[in-house]
């Protein structure tokens, strides 16, 4: 019987896509009537669009946790790992996320998704959050990093442990 851990998005994450909406659409109304509905004010109309529906399919779902593997489901893409796999998991705080910054992703709009790079050890990460907290670190064998986030994260890290503990880095000096 699977697990599933639902995304539900909160305030701030709310506040950052009407501010993505509004400013998007300023800016579209702005260059449609200084160009009268030329090239450029259809060329911005049209990246926005395919842009906010790109990242729309992106905005992440549900985790599912099965015997096997765990899967992040967003509306189009599933990003899955193979529970033995898993080297290791943990709880994140907010704070050790400062420096991250997206690479290619979403940031704010419907959530936090996609490609980012952690400034300090200049590594590349996986995120699929739709809140700024409650964030789980899942390192795998390969050791890349991959940051989730759910209201039920200490569940959620009990249940992806792998059976004889997390294991320890081997490629750190």
């Amino acid at each position: 019987m699977p697990s599933i851990y639902k995304y539900r998005f909160d305030r701030r994450t709310l506040y950052w896509t009407l501010a993505y909406v509004v400013v998007f659409s300023l800016l579209g109304g702005g260059l449609y009537y200084l160009y009268e509905g030329g090239y450029l004010s259809a060329w911005f109309t049209s990246f926005i669009v395919a842009l906010a529906a790109l990242m729309a399919l992106s905005i992440p779902r549900k985790i599912v946790v099965t015997d096997q593997t765990v899967e992040i489901r967003c509306l189009l893409d599933i990003t899955e790992i193979r529970r033995d796999e898993i080297a290791s998991v943990r709880r994140v705080d907010t704070s050790e996320l400062k420096w991250i910054v997206p690479l290619f992703g979403g940031c704010g709009f419907f959530g936090y998704y996609g490609r980012f790079i952690d400034l300090q050890g200049f590594e590349r990460v996986r995120l699929y959050a739709s809140e700024w907290n409650h964030f789980v670190e899942i390192i795998d064998i390969y050791e890349d990093r991959l940051y989730v986030s759910c209201q039920e994260a200490e569940k959620l890290v009990r249940e992806l442990t792998p059976p004889h503990g997390n294991r320890q880095p081997t490629g750190e000096v």
